[in-house]
């Protein structure tokens, strides 16, 4: 029997039994870990544009522009098409290895793609940290984004078919969770290394990604298939039985085996093709719309380039890195009350709160630096503080809604037939809202200045309204009976009841 604590069941939960096991923990942290590869880029990326050495490097235009306080605009000192793509290129890898990724998830199981989402990360850290030119460093940002790529597609959908259904928001979670350290800790990195003499600083930060990808490539080797899985590949269900029983750590497993297998037999042969029948729509429109809806929230801005906004308000290089480093603290915290909350409150209630908290947020942002910041020059002490402490509390709004649910709501929303595809879609979706926008950030914060921020509280109050009105409460609810709430639901249910209607009337003809 493995150790665990008692878990009541209820309706809502489908009458599962069993209890949390220590075999599903330490499967969760293990897979979770991907994420915090994720996070690690991402901050890794951020503090190394702001380093004098990496600039000198690689961006000597760019460093020209930041040593000189007199001229050039405050705004678009850092706009350069070679550090966009430095940043970018990531990202369209992990969109194509993605669609890739849906294929090995589906034929070879979700613990194949996070393994080689591991091996490969590992290739691309140590090639970044020896690059010698331009071309060597983009083609490790490349290799990382495939590994990107093929765990975040499989890892989410891995933690919610792990989980016990009544807590499966708080094991995703343990994905953002570990995104949120991994950009903790590369801020740490980077501090650390940017004082180090010698210009190589920056070489130790992109190195140190090997350390969380070594240990998931490590870690995967020893990781369960998922139940579902087993049965979608191998039909063997005695297997599935088995490993039920073990992560459960109960024989009473026959309730949700059979749900798995009704699932599995539902399942498609070519989900892509599944996904786009009318059935499937709210499902297809919340895989599609979630993940970019992420993106559209402004963090990527302040993910990326945070150190950058720091030094454009007037912070040195030092304080900037560090200011970065407790903005992360602040969305570090967020996580730990959302693993609390998510299943007890609803993904909904703090979708909304955390939405109205960015709002807020990015208003004052835009207005402080509209009418302390100009296009030279830098701006007050006091007033660089406030900037500080609205970043803090929008990276702490996003890490209460749109930072994990971004990953949850897919991952959960998907019936077993079309999982695979959808949350490829969903990756995609992510990948391809961020290459974009990576792309046009620089220049949309050097043309659109302070009302970047307008723009993007903008974005975030009609988002929060679409999650208000078209997004059911899953919370409870496992996942082979999700299709239920579409049934349920004001809008949704008008779409779902007219594809079954006509499925029935072909049905009917067919007889006749």
């Amino acid at each position: 029997m493995s150790s665990g604590f008692a878990i009541t069941s209820s309706e809502n939960t489908g009458n599962y039994n069993g209890r949390i096991t220590l075999f599903v923990v330490l499967s969760c942290i293990v897979a979770s870990s991907g994420g915090f590869l994720f996070g690690y880029d991402i901050g890794v990326s951020g503090g190394v544009t702001a380093m004098s050495s990496f600039l000198n490097k690689f961006f000597p235009e760019v460093q020209k522009r930041t040593l000189n306080r007199t001229q050039g605009d405050n705004y678009c000192k850092f706009n350069s098409e070679l550090l966009t793509l430095f940043t970018s290129s990531l990202y369209l890898s992990g969109l194509i290895a993605s669609l890739f990724a849906s294929m090995v998830t589906r034929k070879f199981g979700r613990r194949m793609s996070i393994l080689i989402g591991g091996a490969v990360f590992l290739a691309g850290s140590g090639i970044g940290a020896a690059a010698v030119n331009l071309e060597m460093l983009i083609l490790g940002r490349v290799l990382l984004g495939i590994g990107v790529g093929f765990t975040n597609q499989a890892i989410p959908v891995y933690l919610s078919e792990l989980a016990p259904p009544q807590h499966r928001g708080a094991f995703n979670n343990g994905f953002e969770i570990c995104v949120g350290l991994g950009i903790l800790f590369a801020n740490i990195v980077n501090y650390a290394t940017q004082k180090i003499e010698g210009g190589w600083g920056w070489r130790v930060s992109l190195a140190m990604a090997a350390l969380p990808s070594s240990f998931l490539f490590i870690g995967s080797i020893f990781l369960p298939e998922t139940p579902n899985s087993i049965i979608q590949h191998t039909g063997d269900s005695q297997k599935a039985a088995n490993l039920l029983k073990r992560i459960r750590g109960t024989d009473d497993i026959q309730a949700e085996l059979d749900d798995i297998i009704a699932a599995a037999n539902n399942s498609a042969s070519k989900p892509f093709n599944t996904i786009f029948q009318p059935k499937y729509r709210p499902q297809l429109i919340m895989a599609i719309a979630i993940p970019n809806f992420q993106q559209l929230t402004g963090i990527s801005l302040l993910g990326f380039y945070s150190p950058v906004l720091f030094r454009t308000t007037g912070f040195k290089e030092s304080a900037s890195l560090m200011l970065t480093f407790f903005t992360r603290i602040a969305a570090s915290f967020s996580n730990i009350i959302v693993m609390g909350l998510v299943d007890r409150v609803g993904r909904r209630p703090l979708f909304l709160v955390g939405g109205v908290q960015m709002i807020v947020a990015e208003m004052v942002l835009g207005i402080v630096l509209a009418t302390q910041l100009g296009d030279h020059g830098g701006m007050s002490e006091g007033y660089g503080f406030v900037v500080f402490i609205m970043v803090c509390v929008l990276v702490a709004g996003f890490s209460l809604s749109w930072g994990p649910f971004g990953w949850l709501v897919p991952s959960e929303v998907l019936s077993l037939e079309t999982r695979s595809a959808g949350q490829s879609i969903a990756v995609v979706g992510s990948f391809a809202s961020v290459f974009v926008f990576s792309q046009l950030l620089l220049a949309m914060l050097c043309r659109l200045k302070y009302s970047i921020f307008f723009f993007y509280a903008g974005l975030v109050f009609i988002m929060t309204v679409f999650v208000f009105l078209f997004l059911p409460e899953m919370k409870n609810v496992p996942l082979e009976r999700i299709d239920q709430l579409w049934k349920e639901h004001w809008f949704w249910k008008k779409i779902v009841s007219d594809e079954v209607q006509t499925h029935a009337n072909s049905e009917t003809s067919n007889v006749d």
